[in-house]
Order: structure tokens, then sequence, then C-alpha cells
């Protein structure tokens, strides 16, 4: 239930937004304008889940977006820009300042420190587009545009097509026919929302739309419900030490991973001139051509009908276009389908949900410069502010994960999982400029993982002595000794540094994966049962808890190799 007493709520000048304060390190809720005014003074977003606050970051830097590819950071229009005003961007295709110009407004705006007032006065200017209520209200419709989109026996009137609010609260995500059990709400409790956490999901909602609604727009062409834009990646964006900086990090206003890209006039959803005219540009299912319009795209057209008891919120799937070669797509890791010879988002599912992210090194950096590698957008825009010595060589750059994983049924796709990672690394380790660290960064996770497969055999042998399910018992084990990984491992690779001796540094790794697997050893054999010690008759002899960690600590030795030592050839040894 949703209690509104005079329907009035304007993104730009109410509290929704969720916050911690740097200096109190305390949650606040604040307004567009303020967080744009003030972002500098925020450590991040704080919002319901992590999964929602990436769904807003994507909201923030298209008003960004918007504003920094028509003005600087002087708040002056860009003379290659012949009308800088929204819907009417003409690039001068005779001046080819404009790459230089970009680059130089974000380096002003992060010498700054802060947003110049552009920001507030184009959001000024948009009241009304960011008005939850009234004419044309926030990522939704009206009745009639509504009615008007959908077969006439999917209107409004029929009373079909409703998505509950706890379907829409991607805490729950309760359909009518199949209840959450494990909600953090109970109850009548599921169905309550305030204004400003209505405001919330429905932004997370047009992003991470499953596919059990069924009521679609009417088209020429049938089409599947999509699922939300951001539910098809696998989301990976920069973090600073403030919001202010975060959203810097993630301003991309060069696109450099794209060949023969040219200025493309930013759209944001709210600024196409009707919802009529969004949708029919949306049935031709033709990819963004710009950031703003992507980070704002709809995958369900809503209207919400207020009652006195409560909301019904009316819900029809939109037309998606495909995510193969969406190169455009600055955050997300892609998959190459040798079959299409096409690039795919590595969307994570639940068979992947353990795998940390240091494991897929080379879904991030292009390693071996493979052409069936497309680094994301993201770490391509990082390499080229440090190329431009806009990022400090040696700052620290973070490289967030944040996936909400499906359940993996087709006819559903209910969030599942939420999953959260980061990796650190100094800013000249992650693009060395001859790619000696990030070669042998490759290496050492490949030396890691191997490891990690001896361990698994010998967690499968000790699942064939309990006479257990050995893929089963041996998956656990295996889990369990990455968790017992990950952390030691991502602080190693924090603490690199362009100056380091490689060699030294992978060999200090090495012993300290040795360490790790003998102390897990050590639990394993700590809890061993007499029938692990008597053993089984292998195919080799007897299999017994002692000859199974002789033969995982031979291996273990013999792929890392430590007895070579460290040869060193000029004090930074490749």
């Amino acid at each position: 239930m949703i209690n509104v007493e005079n329907k009035s709520f304007n993104l730009t000048t109410d509290p929704w937004i969720k916050v911690i304060e740097a200096g109190s390190n305390q949650e606040k809720k604040v307004s567009l304008i303020e967080l744009f005014e003030n972002a500098q003074d925020y450590r991040q977003l704080a919002g319901d889940m992590r999964s929602q606050d990436l769904a807003i970051l994507r909201l923030l830097l298209a008003i960004l977006t918007t504003v920094y590819l028509r003005v600087d950071a002087t708040d002056h229009p860009y003379s290659w820009l012949d009308n800088p005003v929204e819907d009417d961007d003409e690039f001068d295709d005779g001046d080819d300042n404009s790459e230089r110009d970009l680059l130089t407004t974000w380096q002003d705006l992060q010498q700054a420190g802060h947003f110049s007032s552009a920001v507030t006065q184009y959001l000024k200017d948009h009241t009304d587009d960011f008005n939850f209520f009234g004419d044309r209200p926030f990522y939704q419709v009206t009745a009639t545009d509504y009615d008007a989109l959908v077969p006439k026996n999917k209107q409004i009137a029929a009373g079909k097509g409703q998505v509950l609010v706890k379907q829409l609260n991607r805490r729950v995500s309760e359909s009518a026919n199949t209840p959450s059990i494990f909600a953090p709400k109970t109850g009548e409790a599921k169905s309550k929302l305030a204004l400003d956490e209505l405001v919330r999901w429905v932004i997370t909602y047009q992003n991470y739309a499953g596919v059990t609604d069924k009521t679609k727009i009417e088209t020429d062409e049938k089409f599947s419900n999509p699922a939300g834009w951001v539910y098809r990646l696998n989301p990976v964006f920069a973090k600073g030490n403030s919001l202010f900086k975060t959203l810097m990090l993630n301003l991309v206003l060069v696109n450099d991973w794209q060949d023969d890209v040219v200025y493309a006039a930013p759209k944001p959803v709210w600024e196409f001139k009707s919802v009529q005219a969004y949708i029919a540009h949306r049935k031709a299912q033709i990819l963004p051509d710009n950031l703003p319009e992507l980070y704002t795209a709809w995958s369900r057209i809503l209207h919400i009908e207020w009652g006195t008891s409560g909301v019904r919120i009316f819900s029809a799937g939109v037309p998606m276009y495909g995510s193969e070669n969406a190169l455009i797509e600055p955050m997300t890791t892609w998959r190459f389908d040798k079959k299409t010879t096409e690039y795919r988002p590595a969307v994570k599912g639940l068979r992947s949900l353990g795998i940390a992210m240091w494991r897929n090194f080379g879904q991030y950096v292009n390693v071996r410069r493979a052409d069936d590698v497309h680094e994301p957008g993201i770490v391509v825009w990082l390499r080229r502010l440090k190329h431009e010595k806009l990022i400090a060589a040696d700052a620290p750059l973070i490289l967030d994960n944040v996936a909400l994983i499906s359940d993996g049924n087709a006819t559903s796709q209910s969030p599942a999982a939420e999953v959260a990672d980061d990796m650190q690394l100094q800013t000249d380790v992650l693009f060395d400029q001859e790619d000696r660290w990030p070669v042998r960064i490759e290496e050492a996770i490949t030396v890691t993982q191997t490891v990690g497969t001896d361990y698994y055999h010998f967690a499968s042998d000790i699942g064939q002595i309990r006479n257990l399910d050995v893929r089963t018992f041996a998956g656990g084990m295996s889990a369990k000794f990455y968790d017992r990984l990950n952390e030691p491992f991502k602080e190693w690779l924090a603490g690199l540094s362009s100056d380091d001796d490689r060699d030294t540094k992978i060999s200090q790794w090495k012993q300290q994966l040795e360490r790790i697997v003998i102390a897990t050893v050590d639990d394993v054999m700590q809890a061993s049962s007499p029938r692990d010690i008597a053993g089984i008759a292998g195919k080799k002899g007897p299999l017994n808890i002692f000859t199974a960690k002789n033969h995982l600590m031979y291996n273990v030795r013999t792929h890392l190799d430590l007895k070579k030592g460290v040869t060193k050839t000029d004090g930074k040894s490749n």
C-alpha cells in the first residue's frame, strides 16, 4: 500500500536518492539537484540493493553526459555544435576539436572538484519531465497513452497486465502465483512502499524487469517480452572514493572502443517529443547511438493508477534491440561467440555465482591483444584518461561488478541472487604501457586456477573415499577453497606497483598460495574420520586421506615451481 496525499513529487527537488554523507557517514535522502550540487560530499549511493544503485547511477550519468556533450565546464556551448539544444544538436564535421574539447571539459570538472551550474539549470529546465505525476509522469505513461499502445483487451478497464508492488520491488520479486518465502518483508508489508521507495523501484524495474508479465504493446511483428537491459549484462564500472569521483570516472565523453564513431546527439528518454514518439522509435529496435538513450532505455511502459486503498501498476513490454555486438554499451564484459562471430554480454548465471571477478581478469583487460576479446568500454575510457594524464599513474583504480542473477527459467527470469565484487589495481599496473604486468597477472591467475584444479581432485578423492556424490562434494570443497583465496589474491593485486620486481611479486604470491593450500588441507585432516584414514582400494593402489594429500602437495609444488627461485633481468623483470 502506498499513501499519497497531494500527488506531488518531483525528482529534481524532492528527496528520493539514498546516499552516505562522507563527513558523518550517515545515510541521507537527497533530490537530483541536491545530489549534483553536493556529490563531492557524499561517499556513495546507498539504495535498497546494489543493483538499484547501479540503475540510479546510470540515470545520473545519462543526465551528466547529456549536459557535458553540449556545454563545457564553464557552461559555454561547444563551438563545433551549431545548435547545442536538445533535438537540434548538429555537429560541424569541419571542426575536429570536439574530442579535445570534451577531454578538456572532463579535466576541468575533475580539477574543480564539483559539477558546474549547467547541470542544475538543465534539471530546472526539465522540471516537468522529472515529475512523478502530471501530464507526462517520469518513467511512466498516462492512461490515455497506455490504452493507445496496448491491445483493446489489455486496456486498463479490463484490469489485465498488472504488476504487483511486491513484484516491482526486486528484493521481494513476488508474483501473484508464487510466494517469495525468504523475502526481507512478510505478509502485507511486502506491498507497502513509501513514495521515494516506489520511485527508486520503478527506475530499477525498467532496468531489471523479468519476463513473467505477458502484456505487450501492439506491433506489426510479434516479439517476446524482453528482460531489462542491465539484467542482460555483466555490469562493470569504476568506483571512486566519493560519489563525485565515481560519477566522473564513469562519465564517458569520448568513445574510443568503437571504430568510426562520430558525435551523436544525446537523447535520454525524457527528451523524446512524446511517449508515442519514443515507442515508435523503439518499435524499430534500433540500437541507440548515444549513451543517455541507452542508459534510460525502458523495458516496459508502466502506468500507475492511484487509489485511496493503494495503487495498481499496469505493465506492457516494449521491443528491445539485441545485445549482440551492442558494443556502445561500456558497462559490461563480453564473450565472443565463435559460431556467429558476434560479441555477447558475458552474463553471469547461477552456475558461475561463486566465481570471483579476478578469475576472469582477461575479460576486463585484453592481455594478449586477442581478436576474440573485447574490453569493456569503461576500461578503454579509463586507459584513455591515464594516457592523457588525467588520472595519476599511481592512483588506485577500483572496478566494481554488480550483477542481479536470474533464476535461469526462460519463462520468468525472476531474480535469484545478487552478486557484488570488486578488483583494485594501481593505474600503472592495470595499464602497463609494455603490458608486462597484465601478462604476469594473467599468468599468476592461470597458475592459481591450476592449483585450484589440483585441490578439486583432492576433494574428489575425499568424496570417493567417503562414498559421496563426488561432483557435488568436490564442488562444495572447491568453492570454500576459492573463498579462502579471494581476499588474499585481491590484496596482492591491490599491492602491486609499476616499480615492483615482477618475478619477486609473483614468487611471493605463489608462496602465499602454497601456505593457503597447506592450511586448508590441514583443516580437512583435522576433521578426518576413521574411514578417511583406512581408505579404499583405488585404481592405482590404496586411496586414503594421506595418499590423497601427498598427491595434492606433489602436484601443487610441481605447478608452483618454487624451487627455481627468482630470475632478475633488469630490476623490473618480465
